[in-house]
């Protein structure tokens, strides 16, 4: 009995002994280490400095030489450069015969002097420089002048401007206009008759297009033939004018024109044609002869009428250099048909002749036929 107490005894001893040890071991399993975190705290107070790292020999060297300066590329220069603000020049709708002015600008936008040499213009232009040599940054004006035509239409001209500009030595500018009429006027042409009265000239009508007043101040002809009556204090938008014809000059001057001045500001003037039908005329106006030889005799006939149908007569003929001479002469409806003989003279190194025969009509009119005769080639 004793023996099985102290038995249970050593038992217990030894479980109490086993869970005493257990428990130091389980003592001893590492935990997890708590995170501190630490605030920067700011020192007003003096501070010890670190004594700096000493630096390599290189480096030292490198500060004690003289920092040099960084390298700039070169300018490039461009050179004269003309450049225009714009190459179209447009006046618009103008009226015809007027006096148009324009320019263009201009800037030497290059780092040189630049050097028009020239500007070369088309017909009715004019264009004016006021000097030939500008300085980088300088600007210059160009001035065009453009005096329109009689005909309504659009107009383009072209103006070229030579300089030292390297990348564009010749800038071509265009004008433009539309010439417009402001004033009408009838009859646009004359056909006068000398066999009438006045020679049948129609009065003129001139009309404004566009209901601004104006006035007649000129009236012109050639020969002064035709002239008119007008009064150039009167402004009115229309104008009716009766022509007086000179009948003695008008034979002088068959064809020719009416310059008529008006103070309209879209239309100084306006032109007029006029032809009168002659009364006579010689068929062909001009006699050719090929295959000519000296002295020997050539044929021709000529004709010589009455454009008005009316009978006359022929009071002389001649020849300026005597090579033409009439062989008959006879009378036909209106007119004459005359044989003439032509006698070509002397080559004497000459290829061809010339003569001029003379039809003097009675009344004192004088009628003119060319001659040319071509000498036949020696092979």
């Amino acid at each position: 009995m004793r023996l099985n107490h102290l038995i249970s005894i050593i038992v217990v001893i030894n479980c109490v002994l086993f869970l005493q040890m257990g428990c130091q071991e389980q003592a001893k399993v590492p935990t997890e280490p708590e995170v501190t975190l630490t605030v920067p705290v700011q020192i007003t107070g003096p501070q010890k400095a670190e004594p700096e790292k000493a630096e390599p020999e290189k480096a030292k060297l490198e500060k004690t030489e003289p920092e040099k300066a960084e390298a700039k590329p070169e300018a490039v220069k461009i050179g004269p450069k003309i450049t225009f603000e714009k190459v179209v020049y447009d006046f618009g709708e103008i009226g015809p015969m007027t006096k148009n002015t324009g320019e263009f600008k201009f800037t030497n936008t290059g780092d040189d002097l630049l050097k028009i040499t020239d500007v070369e213009r088309c017909c009715g232009v004019v264009a004016q420089l006021s000097k030939k040599e500008y300085q980088p940054g300088e600007s210059g004006t160009l001035k065009v002048e453009y005096r329109s035509s009689l005909k309504a239409g659009i107009m383009r001209r072209q103006l070229y401007v030579n300089s030292n500009d390297q990348t564009k030595p010749k800038i071509t500018l265009t004008i433009k206009a539309e010439t417009v009429p402001k004033v009408s006027y009838e009859p646009e042409r004359l056909q006068l008759l000398l066999k009438d009265e006045n020679a049948g000239c129609p009065k003129i009508t001139i009309t404004g297009l566009d209901g601004k007043p104006f006035s007649i101040k000129g009236f012109t002809s050639t020969g002064n033939c035709i002239t008119a009556d007008y009064d150039p204090s009167v402004e009115a938008t229309k104008f009716v004018l009766q022509p007086t014809v000179d009948m003695e000059r008008l034979q002088r001057n068959l064809n020719g024109l009416i310059n008529i001045s008006l103070t309209h500001p879209e239309s100084s003037s306006i032109t007029i044609y006029f032809s009168a039908l002659p009364k006579f005329k010689i068929n062909p106006p001009q006699l050719i002869a090929f295959n000519a030889e000296p002295g020997k005799p050539i044929t021709r006939k000529i004709w010589v009428l009455n454009n008005y149908g009316e009978d006359f007569e022929v009071e002389s003929v001649s020849s300026q250099n005597g090579i033409i001479k009439v062989l008959s002469q006879d009378k036909i409806d209106h007119g004459y048909q005359l044989m003439l003989e032509i006698v070509p003279p002397a080559a004497e190194g000459q290829t061809r002749f010339m003569d001029t025969f003379y039809v003097n009509v009675k009344g004192g009119q004088k009628l003119a036929a060319k001659c040319q005769g071509f000498y036949l080639r020696k092979k």
